[in-house]
């Protein structure tokens, strides 16, 4: 299972105490384009950083390959679908991953793509 950049932020909020638990109880991977997108960002507050490098540290980091960007490149050419979205969604497709996002919706249009909502399930 490879967790989407959103699941990393709204784990860190103090209101999702049982995301933190099923990320504790799943372990997904994370890719290094949600590590990149997360600590990239240039609002991040100090505390946020601290809390997002603590989280990403205990989870394994998926790096692309040659095939991530050739998947990529076939799913933008289907639809519009951000740089970062269609590299992750390659990467789970690759590797056999489902994706753990909020952002469901995003992704339904990929047939061979799994993806749940892990906030829904709780």
């Amino acid at each position: 299972m490879l967790a989407d950049s959103n699941i990393l932020i709204y784990a860190t909020k103090p209101e999702h105490t049982e995301l933190r638990q099923w990320l504790i109880e799943k372990l997904p991977k994370v890719s290094v384009i949600s590590k990149v997108e997360i600590l990239g960002y240039h609002k991040l507050h100090v505390a946020e950083k601290v809390a997002l490098t603590e989280l990403l540290g205990t989870l394994e980091l998926i790096y692309l390959t040659p095939s991530s960007y050739e998947i990529a490149i076939q799913l933008r050419q289907q639809r519009k679908l951000t740089l970062g979205d269609a590299l992750i969604a390659a990467t789970c497709l690759e590797l056999g991953y489902t994706l753990a996002t909020r952002n469901t919706l995003d992704f339904t249009w990929i047939e061979e793509l799994k993806v749940i909502n892990p906030l829904e399930a709780h």
